[in-house]
């Protein structure tokens, strides 16, 4: 009785998550996440373009290139960014003028 119950309802437990949101699950955690991290543990083609998608997404994330390879992380956007961004969708620069 119990199998036709499971059966009846379909599939019981929780959903599965894709990899994109597995990808931001892992960097939300704060640390920085290297690129054959991503490559072998999601078994990503290409983490720069899960990257460009995240960001697509308006996750602010942030590559870091050093002696060890590129890192992945994600961070609150300075005050630079946010003006640049204001200035590109509105075209005209905020500023108060006294």
């Amino acid at each position: 009785m119990f199998k036709s119950i499971k059966k009846a309802l379909g599939r019981v437990g929780r959903p599965t998550l894709s990899k994109t949101q597995k990808v931001l699950n892992l960097l939300n955690r704060g640390e920085s996440v290297s690129w054959k991290i991503l490559r072998n543990r999601f078994d990503l083609q290409s983490p720069r373009a899960m990257v460009d998608k995240l960001r697509s997404q308006g996750n602010m994330v942030y590559i870091n290139k050093g002696a060890k390879g590129t890192s992945y992380r994600v961070g609150t956007p300075t005050k630079a960014i946010i003006a640049a961004g204001i200035q590109e969708m509105y075209g005209t620069p905020f500023a108060y003028k006294n």
